[in-house]
């Protein structure tokens, strides 16, 4: 959808729904590339995860550090003219080993500089409280239409589920 107008058709309190009502729409052949689904009021969601340690700093720093230390080791061992496989395999492997000592380090250290301000390691998420479809303008009638019929945007599954 380009900077064209749009209208909201329907709301939904899951994106699980809406994503529905969209392919709902998309199964009567409606040119969806016309729709968007759009979340509202938007919070932060922190979960925490566990307790962090000098132990779970350094393992997590590790992890971080060993893909992109393998990745760039693969890239260099690449460049071999002679005998790029084996270059590349033992140079991903010593970048992957490079990469978690020296992550396992900065994690440590930026624990430690933390001053046990936060001991926890948690998990980022982003949850709108409402999901809403909006359609162009030209063709939000047809899809307001379309999504108002009793079936209208729900799985074949849950229609006949609704029956027995």
């Amino acid at each position: 959808m380009n900077h064209l107008a749009t209208r909201p058709i329907a709301s939904y309190p899951t994106y699980a729904e809406a994503e529905r009502a969209v392919d709902y729409l998309s199964d009567q052949g409606f040119p969806v590339r016309r729709v968007a689904i759009i979340g509202h009021d938007v919070r932060l969601v922190e979960q925490v995860v566990g307790r962090l340690n000098y132990g779970r700093a350094a393992l997590h720093g590790a992890a971080a550090g060993a893909v992109p230390g393998a990745l760039i080791g693969w890239i260099f061992g690449l460049l071999d003219w002679l005998n790029p496989v084996v270059a590349g395999v033992l140079l991903a492997l010593y970048g992957l080993i490079f990469g978690a000592i020296v992550g396992a380090v900065l994690g440590l250290i930026t624990y430690a500089l933390q001053g046990g301000r936060r001991d926890f390691a948690s998990v980022s998420t982003m949850q709108p409280s409402l999901y809403e479809v909006v359609a162009e303008e030209e063709v939000a009638d047809e899809a307001a239409r379309l999504i108002a019929r009793p079936d209208g945007g729900r799985s074949t599954s849950e229609s006949e589920n609704d029956r027995h």
